[in-house]
């Protein structure tokens, strides 16, 4: 649950979402879409940038990275499995 919380409020700082919260951030809702936080594909750059600078995770291939980015959820245990930092 650490994890995720930290995830939510790296996001928002990287992503600019000045006006959330972490609570405001449904850890099961998708990322992209109209249903979830709406981001767009600058947004996919940013989190990749977040993840390489914060934990040593590289994201190599675009299709990994849309399964990684479904959720705040499915980034957490991605990064729980696969961080060096």
């Amino acid at each position: 649950m650490e994890l995720i919380d930290e995830l939510k409020m790296k996001m928002i700082e990287a992503l600019n979402l000045e006006e959330m919260t972490p609570a405001d951030i449904d850890e099961q809702a998708p990322l992209f879409g109209e249903e979830g936080l709406g981001l767009d594909s600058i947004d996919v750059l940013e989190l990749i940038v977040l993840l390489d600078r914060t934990y040593g995770i590289k994201i190599e291939d675009p299709k990994l990275g849309k399964e990684i980015f479904t959720s705040v959820r499915t980034m957490a245990d991605y990064v729980a499995a696969n961080r060096t930092k």
